[in-house]
């Protein structure tokens, strides 16, 4: 994470609502022969665990059980032009929302993974209302439990949480005003939101 300390991000409840939100993480686990990354669709389970699957063919998927796993997410990331900024002599950036979950994983059994993709599907699917509700009472009988075997899920038990909020706090007030003008003019409204804040 940034070595800055004003960026450092440490509400954790906060920090969960986010990856909850965003839904998808980068998974980094270390391998025979080096780093494995993955992508995949997660849940943030009631006491704070990540739950998430992959194509049971993705290589890092017979690395996970009982690894010690990073999970990254990331969002609102945006490049700053120094000519953005109020006062003169600043340089390019980027400025992200990042936060870290490290801890355990260890494999779920069907009815866990069964459980994490309807936990999923449902949290996304609330979203697009009001579009009803996708089910799997929609597929054929059997369908879904013969779609499970192309698939594995996991659960990662957080021993640390670290987040990244950076976001120009080390500006002062006119350089962060002149940033978020500029972004707001460029259609990056909700990234202005968050440089005010």
């Amino acid at each position: 994470m940034h070595p800055n300390a004003a960026f450092r991000w440490e509400d954790e409840a906060a920090m969960q609502a986010f990856v909850a939100a965003r839904g998808f993480a980068t998974l980094c686990v270390s391998g025979p022969e080096g780093p494995i990354v993955a992508h995949a669709p997660l849940i943030v389970t009631a006491e704070g665990r990540l739950r998430f699957h992959l194509a049971r063919g993705n290589r890092i998927t017979r690395h996970l059980d009982g690894a010690h796993v990073v999970a990254s997410v990331t969002d609102a990331d945006f490049y700053v032009s120094p000519d953005w900024y109020a006062s003169e002599d600043q340089v390019p950036t980027w400025n992200y929302l990042a936060v870290e979950i490290e801890g355990p994983v260890a494999a779920l059994d069907d009815a866990g993974l069964a459980a994490q993709v309807e936990a999923l599907s449902d949290r996304f699917e609330r979203m697009l209302a009001p579009k009803p509700v996708w089910t799997i009472d929609k597929m054929a009988p059997g369908r879904f439990d013969a779609m499970l075997k192309a698939i594995r899920g996991f659960e990662l038990t957080p021993t640390a949480w670290r987040g990244t909020r950076k976001m120009g706090q080390n500006k002062g007030p006119d350089d962060r005003a002149a940033l978020a003008q500029a972004l707001a003019a460029a259609g990056r409204t909700r990234e202005a939101g968050l440089v005010t804040r």
